[in-house]
């Protein structure tokens, strides 16, 4: 059973929990008119907005997420050393590319994170994933999608793809089961 289907008043319990506390630490208050209040505006904003939202695949590993966080934080540490070492010493060996990465995430949400991470990574940025379910003539058709990266220093293109994918988007398809 999904975690919206058990909860028909407060549709997003963790959303609701967030906007409350919000609530009265933007108030800096915890007078009863403001409790109510931010209880009040917790459950109808969801209940609101619930139907605009689209669907998401649940994270089912919150301890892996916590790992990965700091798996990434650490390459976007380590590539800066890189990167500046990189720019410091002759530009001219430097040997940019564009990397073409097949993914194996099909839901939006992972594949924007993973996006997300090899651009906050120095030295690479996401340019684009392709093809875009809004490209395929049949909605539910699946494809092999692609994250196109642009990388500063482009050594070995297999073994960057190899370390993308297991780095970073094999973990990701573990948080959210995909």
């Amino acid at each position: 059973m999904r975690l919206e289907a058990k909860y028909r008043w407060l549709p997003t319990p963790f959303r609701s929990l967030l906007l409350f506390l919000v609530w009265l630490l933007l108030n800096n208050t915890v007078a009863l008119g403001h409790i109510i209040l931010g209880l009040v505006l917790a459950i109808v904003i969801p209940l609101i907005t619930h139907p605009f939202r689209t669907k998401q695949p649940l994270v089912v590993r919150p301890f892996r997420a916590i790992k990965h966080l700091m798996l990434v934080l650490y390459d976007i540490l380590t590539a800066n050393i890189e990167v500046a070492i990189k720019i410091l010493g002759p530009t001219k060996k430097l040997k940019p590319g564009f990397v073409k990465v097949p993914l194996d995430l099909q839901e939006a949400m992972p594949i924007t994170i993973l996006a997300s991470t090899v651009s906050l990574t120095p030295g690479t940025v996401s340019a684009e994933v392709y093809p875009w379910p809004e490209t395929l003539e049949d909605e539910n058709e699946a494809c092999q999608k692609f994250l196109l990266i642009h990388v500063l220093d482009l050594d070995n293109e297999e073994a960057l793809i190899a370390t993308i994918k297991s780095r970073y988007e094999a973990p990701l398809k573990e948080i959210f089961e995909c």
